[in-house]
């Protein structure tokens, strides 16, 4: 059996088993610390003096819990989206934790480089944790990470300007204020597609059902769309000209995630408010605008030479404990059902709003290799509308060569 083959051996025996008689119990009783070295990967933002330094301190912490051992710690930078490729590229070469978005998921999966969590590990996991948010790390039964935050996008808005009935749909807003959202993202378009049921690989998980952005269903979405923007209330958010307009008052609302909470607070001090997505109307009914979900996660390389250690470091990331630093340092959402219960972290508008979405106006991204045909053509569309190349005399037509090129291998 070779090098590569037997460590994947190795890796899904003890993942399977929860590493069932490894690790602490019997180091616990040997007089010499057994020597350990992590590497550890993360967003630069967590290893920051500036941030509180969350990852240091965290795996710090992790030491002490684990006398056992003596840990040597190696960091290095990989933010969430582009781990995946890293890992999967090299795995023996890679860090021994690191943190991932889950939509990048199969791609270490097709790799062989994600560990699989198993026996008393997945069962913490999953006592702490919704079984929404365990889905989104789910793939064949088999789970692959330690969820840390649930990762989608919901509306921040001005309190001076809009009520708490204002916000609830879209187009009342647009009588009140202006309004900015990313047009030509393509993570956020599809919410107006997605709101009057189109649908992507049936529920997001077979490829074979392709996706369905077709019919009068999605060419009147592009109609409203285009209405949209031709709206002297709505502005399209590019290169940060949302956030500048919340600050010098041309803009009052904006649709963007916790990532950027610090600057809209600075922007509109106790204005600050923040929400679930609204609804829109269409042709006089009102459609819920549905954003793309998912999750942030602690994954395990599959290669560790400490795999105990590795799986043991990933889960108490993704504890109570260290989400709570996450989000006092970093504004980093929790999703630790434990930390959700807490009075002061329920009552926080931007807990509820990310919380809210994720459960009641967002599906989950699919994570389907074919998704990745997804973007670009719905990006066009938003490009095509803003330029004038779409027009309501095309709409169906150019609805429907998005569509096609969803479905196209050859985008």
């Amino acid at each position: 059996m070779g090098k590569r083959k037997a460590a994947l051996l190795l890796a899904g025996v003890l993942a399977a088993a929860g590493f069932t008689g490894c690790g602490k119990a019997e180091n616990q009783n040997s007089e010499a610390k057994e020597k350990v070295r992590l590497m550890v990967w993360s967003p630069s933002e967590d290893q920051s003096k500036d941030s509180g330094q969350w990852l240091q301190n965290s795996c710090e912490d992790f030491a002490e819990l684990h006398p056992e051992w003596d840990i040597t710690f190696v960091y290095g930078i990989a933010d969430e989206a582009t781990a995946a490729n890293q890992v999967a590229q090299d795995p023996e070469a890679s860090a021994d934790v690191f943190m991932y978005a889950n939509d990048t998921l199969t791609i270490m999966t097709d790799a062989n480089a994600l560990a699989k969590f198993g026996g008393r590990y997945r069962e913490e996991i999953e006592t702490t944790n919704s079984p929404e948010v365990l889905e989104s790390l789910v793939k064949d039964g088999d789970l692959y990470g330690v969820p840390f935050t649930t990762n989608t996008w919901f509306m921040y808005y001005d309190k001076s300007v809009f009520s708490e009935e204002d916000i609830k749909n879209l187009d009342t807003m647009l009588e009140k204020g202006t309004v900015s959202l990313p047009f030509t993202n393509s993570w956020y378009l599809p919410s107006f597609y997605i709101g009057n049921g189109c649908t992507l690989f049936g529920d997001g998980t077979d490829e074979s059902k392709g996706v369905d952005f077709s019919g009068e269903k999605a060419a009147e979405v592009t109609d409203y769309l285009i209405d949209l923007a031709a709206n002297p209330n709505f502005e399209i958010d590019a290169d940060g000209s949302g956030l500048a307009g919340l600050r010098d008052g041309s803009i009052n609302a904006i649709f963007s995630g916790s990532w950027d909470a610090n600057a809209v607070k600075e922007a509109l001090g106790d204005n600050m408010g923040a929400a679930a997505l609204p609804t829109f109307t269409l042709n006089g009914e009102e459609k819920q605008m549905t954003s793309y979900a998912g999750s942030k996660a602690i994954g395990v390389n599959p290669y560790s030479k400490n795999m105990v250690a590795a799986v043991e470091l990933a889960v108490y990331l993704g504890s109570a404990d260290a989400q709570r630093s996450h989000y006092e340092l970093r504004n980093v959402i929790p999703c630790n059902t434990e930390l959700l219960a807490e009075e002061a972290i329920a009552n926080d508008p931007l807990v509820s709003a990310q919380n809210d979405t994720f459960n009641r106006t967002s599906i989950l991204q699919p994570f389907v290799a074919k998704m990745n045909n997804c973007w670009v053509p719905v990006e066009n569309m938003g490009k095509g509308i803003r330029n004038g190349s779409v027009t309501h005399d095309n709409s169906v037509a150019q609805t429907e060569d998005m569509n096609e090129a969803m479905n196209s291998d050859g985008i």
